[in-house]
């Protein structure tokens, strides 16, 4: 486990918890305990954890809200009292916004990473998934994800241009478009697998922290080999099910 998969899964690590007792999350802490790096960023993370569970136990609920859930049928009958319970639970979420966005905004900056964007990536590869347009033709995958906004400019791996295509589906990073192009390696598929070989491409300013343009990372992500690298403006993530050597007769 290398310093960004152990990041990957301290994000959900609660110190103080049983999540310690997790074997993935032990193994995670393992790791940031070798490395100082990972060590001063879970200091970090754990600060901003407890942060959350302080501001939440400030957090009173409103007088009478038990009540009030309690004889809710009651209440339809008296629309003054139930809009009273509805000011108070108002005003309860508002005060939980105003504690919380600050805290949640640095968690979110943490989590724009390639790392983040990479492992998403390869769980819609590894998971069940639609087709938006099911064809063998790569021209037609790059007219359709032009027509639908998504990246059609990519730049593809001489290997990976010869690679029979099986279709393409358009998802989702932040606000940003990422085309996925299915591609078939020629080995036999499992019943109801409709590729084995996938290609992410978005743009690359929606990724915090990708690659530069001459470096290439690679990471297994479960079952999945992975390989990272920017290219102009966009980045890019291939997938395939099987080894590193696998992934590499494709770049």
């Amino acid at each position: 486990m290398n310093r960004d998969e152990a990041k990957i899964i301290l994000l959900r690590y609660r110190p103080g918890t049983a999540d310690a007792d997790d074997p993935e999350i032990a193994e995670a802490l393992a790791v940031a305990g070798q490395d100082p790096e990972l060590a001063r960023w879970l200091t970090e993370h754990s600060a901003r954890q407890e942060a959350l569970r302080t501001a939440f136990r400030k957090i009173a609920a409103p007088a009478g809200l038990k009540e009030q859930i309690i004889s809710e049928q009651a209440a339809r009958q008296r629309p003054g009292l139930r809009r009273s319970g509805m000011l108070l639970m108002a005003a309860a979420a508002v005060v939980v916004l105003v504690i919380l966005t600050p805290l949640w905004r640095q968690h979110r900056g943490e989590e724009d990473t390639y790392a983040i964007y990479r492992n998403r990536m390869a769980g819609i590869a590894l998971r069940e998934y639609r087709m938006d347009l099911t064809t063998s033709d790569p021209a037609a995958i790059r007219g359709f994800l032009a027509q639908k906004a998504a990246p059609a400019d990519y730049v593809l791996p001489a290997p990976l241009e010869k690679t029979a295509v099986a279709g393409c589906a358009i998802e989702g990073w932040q606000n940003a478009r990422v085309s996925m192009i299915c591609f078939r390696t020629g080995k036999p598929l499992s019943p109801g697998q409709q590729s084995d070989l996938w290609l992410f491409v978005v743009d690359r300013s929606t990724v915090r922290h990708a690659p530069p343009p001459d470096e290439r990372r690679f990471a297994q992500i479960s079952r999945l080999s992975t390989v990272t690298w920017t290219q102009g403006d966009k980045l890019y993530v291939l997938g395939i099910e099987g080894s590193e050597q696998d992934l590499r007769r494709y770049l």
